[in-house]
Order: C-alpha cells, then sequence, then structure tokens
C-alpha cells in the first residue's frame, strides 16, 4: 500500500507552480493552441466548444489547489495507475483503430470524453454509496469540497463504465460512427484501464479482501481501510462491536466474554456518546475515532450512558493489519486475461457487437463472484448482496438484450476484420 508515492511543493526555486503560477500559464498557452489548431480544422462547432468547459475546469483546479492541499499536491498511487491505465487502454484503442482505417485523432477525442464521464460517473456513484459515512458534512460547502475532492480516493468501477457507456453513446451519435463496431474496438482497452486500475486500488488499500491464511495474503498498514476494520469488528480494541440504532444514537452491540471491554465495564446496549474528544453521532464516528486513538498507541477512553466513561488500558496494537486475500491482485489479473481474450476474439467477430458483449457478459461474472471474497461493501437493497452484485445481476440481465440484437445485426462487420 503506498496512497501518496510524492508530494509536488507549491513553489520551486521561488517560482509559484501551481495557483496564480507557471501551470497556469502554461495551461493557458497549451489551450490557447489547442483552441487554434481546432479552429482551423473545423471551426467553431459543438466540437470545439465543448472543449471550452473541460479547459476552464483545468485552470480553476490549477489556480485553487493551494486552498485544497495547503502542504503541497499530494500525487495518489491510485490516480497515477489510473492514468496510466487509461493512457495504455488508448494507445491499445489507436493500435487496432489504425489497423481498421480509424483515425487515431477520433480515438483521442472519444477516449478523453468517456474518460472524463467515467470519472464522474465513478465519483458520483461512489457518493451515492458512501453519502452518510464519507461526504456529508455540517454545511454545503464542506459537503462539496468532500465530493470533488477525487485525489483523496473513491471511484467506483461501474460508476465509470456508466459515465463512459453514456459519453460513447452520445459521441457515437453525434459523429455517425458505427457504436457497436467501435464498441468492439475499444472493448480490450476498457479490461487493460481496468486491470492497471485494480493495481492502484492495492496501493491505496481499498477494495480489499477477507481473511486469508494463505501465503499469498497481504497485510495492510495502520490507517488503511482494512486496519480501520479491524479496529472497527474489536480485532485491536478489546473485541468490542458498535451499531447505529436510532437517530444519532450509536449502541454497543458485542462484548467479547472475558475481554479487555468487558472488564473495563462495557456492556452490550450501551449508548456510545464520545471517543476520546469526539461526540459521537454514528457508528462512523466511532470507526475513526477508535482508529485514530489506536494509531496514536493512547488508551482508548469512551463515553457511554450517563457520562460514565470507560477506559480500556492500551493493547499491543498490531503494525498491520490481519492477512486479507488480495482481491485487487486477483481483479488485476482476471481484466489483464479478459483484455487478452478479447484482443484474440476480436479478428473473428462474426457480427458487430460480439466483442463487447464478451466484455459484459464475463466482466459481471467475474466481479460477482469476487465480491463474494471482498469484505469492504455491505449487503443492500434487502437482497443480501452487494452494491457490485446487484450491478452485476442487472448488467446481465440487460447483456441478454444485447446479445439478441447482435444476433439480429447482418454478418460481417462495417470495419474489415
Amino acid at each position: 500500500m503506498r496512497q501518496t508515492l510524492f508530494t509536488i511543493p507549491y513553489e520551486l526555486g521561488g517560482v509559484p507552480l501551481f495557483g496564480a503560477g507557471l501551470l497556469l500559464a502554461l495551461w493557458a498557452a497549451a489551450s490557447l493552441v489547442l483552441l487554434v489548431r481546432l479552429v482551423r480544422r473545423q471551426g467553431w462547432n459543438a466540437d470545439t466548444l465543448g472543449y471550452l468547459p473541460v479547459l476552464a475546469i483545468g485552470a480553476a483546479a490549477l489556480l485553487f489547489l493551494p486552498r485544497m492541499f495547503p502542504g503541497g499536491l499530494p500525487i495518489r498511487g491510485y490516480g497515477v495507475m489510473m492514468l496510466l491505465g487509461s493512457g495504455s487502454g488508448l494507445a491499445l484503442a489507436v493500435h487496432r483503430g489504425r489497423q481498421m482505417g480509424i483515425r487515431a485523432e477520433v480515438i483521442f477525442s472519444l477516449a478523453f470524453w468517456m474518460f472524463l464521464c467515467g470519472i464522474v460517473g465513478a465519483r458520483l456513484f461512489h457518493v451515492v454509496e458512501y453519502w452518510e459515512t464519507s461526504y456529508r458534512q455540517d454545511s454545503w460547502f464542506d459537503t462539496a469540497l468532500a465530493i470533488v475532492n477525487v485525489p483523496q480516493g473513491g471511484l467506483v468501477v461501474y460508476g465509470a463504465l456508466i459515465g463512459a457507456l453514456v459519453a460513447f453513446l452520445l459521441f457515437a451519435h453525434r459523429h455517425a460512427l458505427p457504436a457497436l463496431a467501435v464498441a468492439d474496438l475499444i472493448a480490450p482497452s476498457m479490461a487493460l484501464g481496468l486491470a492497471l486500475g485494480r493495481i492502484g486500488c492495492l496501493l491505496n488499500g481499498c477494495c480489499f479482501g477477507g481473511e486469508c491464511q494463505q501465503s499469498w495474503a497481504v497485510h495492510f498498514p495502520p490507517g488503511s481501510p482494512s486496519y480501520m476494520r479491524d479496529v472497527f469488528e474489536g480485532r485491536v480494541t478489546g473485541d468490542v462491536m458498535f451499531a447505529d440504532r436510532f437517530s444519532d444514537v450509536v449502541e454497543v452491540i458485542a462484548v467479547a466474554p472475558n475481554s479487555n471491554a468487558e472488564a473495563a465495564g462495557l456492556k452490550i446496549g450501551q449508548q456510545v456518546l464520545q471517543v476520546g474528544q469526539q461526540v459521537i453521532f454514528s457508528a462512523a464516528d466511532v470507526y475513526h475515532a477508535l482508529g485514530a486513538q489506536a494509531a496514536a498507541g493512547a488508551p482508548l477512553r469512551m463515553t457511554v450512558d450517563r457520562g460514565r466513561e470507560i477506559v480500556l488500558s492500551r493493547l499491543p496494537i498490531p503494525s498491520r493489519s490481519r492477512p486479507t486475500h488480495p482481491t485487487q491482485i486477483y481483479s488485476a489479473v482476471s481484466a489483464l486475461l479478459l483484455c487478452w481474450f478479447l484482443w484474440q476474439v476480436y479478428p473473428f467477430r462474426r457480427r458487430d457487437g460480439q466483442v463487447i458483449a464478451l466484455l459484459l457478459t464475463i466482466y459481471p461474472v467475474t466481479r460477482f463472484l469476487l465480491e463474494i471474497i471482498r469484505t469492504d461493501e455491505v449487503p443492500v437493497f434487502g437482497t443480501g448482496l452487494s452494491i457490485s452484485q446487484n450491478v452485476s445481476v442487472v448488467i446481465l440481465v440487460a447483456v441478454v438484450c444485447l446479445w439478441w440484437y447482435v444476433s439480429r445485426q447482418p454478418r460481417g462487420s462495417v470495419l474489415p476484420a
């Protein structure tokens, strides 16, 4: 796990890089050159105008970054792998596109909009899934800041897939592209991007699996989601568990017999009012407060019913989480094999749409099975399945319709084999 690879300072040799600095000037110059080239080639059409909001957002990001990250711009491992995955997938699509007679500029433009909408979709999906625990703040400004703080992490693959699909359909319609044929062309690229993106998940410590006793199990450091899960489940706090019971009320729901927590007087049914100096409104608050105290090696102090204080003496705090399944690596290998399979199948397709249909058939199945091993998502909608498993089922149902539609297409492809 390496969430932050390095940090870029805001000044270099006394010259400001971010804010109203060098990078903003370079961004403005590059934007001007790009717009001039687009206008000369195609005029002020809708495609040219579509770049203006993105260029403006980029300029605003460079201008306001010092306010979001006062200590310097952190370069996250997750973001680097996501960009590497997008770049590798783009190179793969451009290579095959040239073989199929599609100009690289078309692939670049399509990839740009799919990437942008994919990020938006992935973030929105994460915001919806973790609204109560991670995004809802005391003020609308803090809430908005938490939502747009993408460098801190929090993207969902299925959200990216939905966002990218919307962008693809709009782009194909606007440019009169054969949607099924182009979708087949970019399908291996999507799997390659997913494979490298999952390595980013490993660096970020997210998307972790359940406990594993095999030799290839991984251990995550304090502060990681996996380690914090151990804290929350009572693995390093005296075997005690908490849960939301009513609005703004958190109760103790489990205390291990003969444990340190039982000896300190903690009992099932007690309401947790405060941990350390933090007032508790949800089980997530307990999760973060106990994790911070455990990481600091301080005694675990909790205020429960009627202001009673419970002090758990400092336990030997593990330096790493329990051994867990490296589901990030499982997912990366699975996606890489899927990329290779789709790349090999592509020349043998008999109808346009078969390759993308294979992707949308195989990936939901593998994702559904991997979710059985993963433990970072809870069941939703009363189905007993995680949100990703629910989405996988929906996609599998939808892909039946796609296969039916593809089977009705004429044999052959509008692109050469």
